[in-house]
């Protein structure tokens, strides 16, 4: 289950094209995940900048609707954490608990991160862990009581039933590999309980450019080993098949906003035959904000 943002902001103002022919051959040279984020290619979000990991926490809660200060035992799970383990901290900082579910284990190593993040929300009076002695990131969890664990839809697989308070993410959901999808979402009903919510934001642009060029490729081409492990991968599943699968998995859609372009960003005579008869109302949206019920 391939939990993954990647970012192309080093190629802005390069055509779709030369990105995608880019990355298919970045990502197959011999060198570190850390030498790749010190150029800007192949990040896994911004998670590792205390403003942003703050505030994405706080809008989840107020999308779900909670309130910051009555979080005491809740336990959130939080899929695509990236970069960092920052979410760990956060949820400890507001009396609640996290567990981290990835692909592999992206998240940065260098404990100055965590350090700034536990400042920064004690400077906007919350009340982190004390991290001060810690090591490893491992250190970091256990001092926080959580979790973070790296083997994507096999690490969902390892969680007991209703443990889960509430599931969140930042642009991930359109990272999951398509034929992954609907078992990622019932293993997050099945780990959630009763009355338990998700907040999930999606982000539907390619990630090529901010278009809708990745609707150019067949399944079998887009879906193929050599592409989907590239760096550029999205599910490319529309919003009302996405609302078909949260459905299947027994959740119940209680809020959804959408936000869209003024037109389509591509001819649809470009689009593989397999988007061919995708309605233009799903094709003119660019990302939403979900909120699920168990």
């Amino acid at each position: 289950m391939p939990i993954k943002l990647s970012s192309l902001s080093t190629f802005i103002g390069v055509p779709w094209w030369i990105r995608i022919g880019a990355k298919l051959v970045l990502s197959r040279l011999p060198l570190s995940s850390i030498h790749w984020r010190r150029i800007g290619i192949f990040r896994h979000g911004k998670m590792d900048q205390p403003d942003y990991s703050v505030v994405s926490f706080e809008r989840h809660l107020s999308r779900l609707g909670l309130c910051a200060d009555d979080l005491g035992g809740r336990v959130f799970m939080e899929l695509g954490p990236g970069d960092s383990i920052a979410t760990a901290i956060i949820a400890s900082a507001y009396g609640a608990r996290a567990i981290l579910v990835d692909a592999g284990p992206f998240a940065l190593t260098d404990i100055s991160i965590y350090l700034n993040l536990s400042d920064y929300l004690t400077k906007i009076g919350r009340s982190p862990p004390d991290i001060s002695g810690a090591k490893t990131l491992q250190d970091i969890l256990q001092a926080c009581n959580g979790q973070y664990l790296t083997d994507g839809l096999t690490s969902l697989f390892s969680l007991r039933n209703e443990t889960v308070d509430f599931v969140i993410s930042q642009a991930v959901l359109e990272h999951i590999r398509r034929h992954e999808f609907l078992a990622s979402m019932l293993e997050s009903y099945r780990v959630m309980k009763v009355g338990g919510l998700c907040s999930h934001s999606v982000d539907m642009k390619d990630h090529l450019g901010g278009g809708l060029n990745n609707l150019r490729f067949s399944h079998r081409v887009w879906e193929s080993a050599y592409f989907s492990s590239s760096g550029f991968y999205t599910n490319r599943i529309q919003l009302n098949d996405m609302l078909t699968y949260f459905k299947a998995a027994g959740f119940e859609v209680t809020n959804l906003v959408c936000e869209r372009w003024d037109h389509i960003p591509i001819n649809k005579s470009k689009l593989s035959r397999d988007f061919i008869l995708v309605s233009e109302d799903d094709l003119i949206i660019n990302s939403f904000d979900v909120v699920l019920k168990k």
